[in-house]
């Protein structure tokens, strides 16, 4: 297996990797509607262009272009696009099934078995 650097610039196409600690995707769509929190994983986000609007448990932070945001494992947290935004997010690869698995659920009534089987609860 060849391994090489990954250089984010603009202009150019979406990127993804992912190694055995880490991956890291570029989107641009909103997180979930509701508070949740991973208990065993940290996740992160850096914003290219445009703004993303975090929701916590004690209020909202913005985050616009150039910022990063970490947010450590047991920490209640969601986010949204409040524009047209690209950005960065930095995930463990116990989250990125986790995301992959809701992308594909059909079932909502599933939502929390699912969310269980990753270590990650709704916060209500």
């Amino acid at each position: 297996m060849s391994l090489s650097q990954i250089i984010v610039r603009p202009g150019l196409p979406p990127i993804a990797a992912a190694g055995e600690t880490l991956v890291v995707h570029e989107w641009t769509d909103s997180g979930p509607s509701y508070l949740h929190i991973h208990r065993s994983d940290d996740e992160a986000w850096h914003v290219l262009e445009g703004n993303l609007r975090f929701r916590f448990e004690d209020g909202e932070v913005d985050a616009p272009a150039g910022t990063t945001v970490f947010v450590p494992a047991g920490l209640a947290h969601t986010y949204k696009v409040t524009e047209p935004s690209r950005y960065l997010i930095v995930l463990t690869p116990r989250l990125d099934r986790l995301i992959a698995r809701l992308r594909r659920l059909t079932d909502q009534s599933r939502l929390r078995d699912t969310l269980a089987e990753f270590n990650t609860v709704i916060v209500d």
